[in-house]
């Protein structure tokens, strides 16, 4: 069985989109398959619409231990250098190079923290 979550990530459409289609909280892996081997209208028609410039979901993965998860990127996100799980120490990240300065960007996912060097 998979979540609606997870038939929105493998079929790379919003969660409120697969919501708002009655796409069930769990299917098996027979009906995800026949979703995507006669997908409904609505698929067809969000696929062909598709520009491909932003993505539907992101996989983000902490530099430091390696955690990842699936998220729908943000507008406001800025180009990171290093992303790392919220617990971690900003020390245990590469020191930032000559010139460079650095700022943390909170909320990003369920539990990372975007750093972003910049130059001075």
């Amino acid at each position: 069985m998979i979540t609606r979550r997870e038939a929105a990530l493998r079929l790379d459409i919003p969660l409120e989109m697969a919501q708002r289609h009655d796409i069930p909280s769990r299917l098996s892996e027979a009906e995800f398959a026949e979703l995507e081997a006669t997908p409904p209208a609505w698929l067809v028609q969000s696929r062909a619409n598709r520009t491909g410039k932003k993505p539907v979901w992101v996989q983000l993965k902490c530099d430091i231990c390696g955690f990842e998860e699936a998220a729908r990127p943000k507008k406001w996100w800025p180009a990171f250098t290093y992303l790392s799980c919220d617990w971690h120490l900003a020390g245990e990240l590469p020191v930032p190079a000559v010139g460079m300065n650095r700022r943390e960007v909170d909320g990003i996912g369920s539990r990372f923290v975007g750093i972003v060097d910049e130059p001075v």
